[in-house]
């Protein structure tokens, strides 16, 4: 997708400068620079100068790009030939694999390959963006699957701290899955949650209410 901003400046510097600072990019992207109009003294006397007028072309990554950037992620990891599709809004693109065969090497021991692989096709998908937005990836219903297993553990471990009354701590978790855990047993008039410890460590606690 092609952008254009028009920057003005004292300099043809500073009015490249104007334009990429329009664009939200760094200086240093892939950029097309065309001079409109140079600085120039003021005729008749007049003091000062007319600025420098600069536009600057950018070829912002788009959704094809990230498709086509996840498509080689997963061919890599010997998944070829899946069945890509984009939901996007102003806030969130979602992206969904459907794939008949072996997609165990894109999910990687609980979710953390699926998660990294998330991670790049974001920088992908915002590189260049005015506004960053949320990428959700998802392969052969992975996240349902393990939301599911999630809450069934929350509730198995709630039930452990009603029966003995002490806390249950569970396995580091990223923030995502953390959050299935808290939203699961909110409601629960015998126990409460809390995260401790730093990521990628960081644990929820499930304990008695006092």
């Amino acid at each position: 997708m092609l952008k254009e901003a028009i920057g003005t400046g004292a300099t043809v510097e500073l009015a490249k400068a104007d334009a990429i600072a329009q664009l939200g990019i760094s200086a240093d992207s892939d950029i097309e620079i065309e001079v409109l109009e140079m600085p120039a003294k003021k005729m008749f006397g007049l003091l000062g100068t007319t600025p420098a007028k600069v536009k600057v072309s950018f070829d912002a990554p788009s959704n094809a790009d990230a498709k086509e950037y996840l498509e080689k992620i997963l061919a890599s990891l010997g998944i070829e030939g899946a069945e890509i599709k984009i939901d996007e809004t102003d806030e969130e693109v979602g992206i969904a694999v459907e794939y008949d065969g072996d997609y165990g090497a894109a999910i990687g021991r609980r979710g953390e390959t699926l998660d990294a692989i998330q991670y790049l096709v974001r920088l992908v998908v915002n590189r260049g963006a005015e506004k960053s937005r949320r990428v959700s990836l998802n392969i052969g219903n992975y996240r349902e699957k393990r939301e599911a297993t999630l809450r069934s553990l929350a509730q198995k471990s709630a039930a452990k701290v009603r029966k003995y009354g002490r806390n249950v701590v569970l396995d580091p978790m990223n923030p995502y899955e953390r959050r299935i855990i808290h939203s699961a047993l909110q409601g629960d008039r015998y126990v409460t949650t809390y995260s401790e410890g730093e990521d990628p460590y960081r644990k929820v606690v499930i304990a008695p209410k006092r």
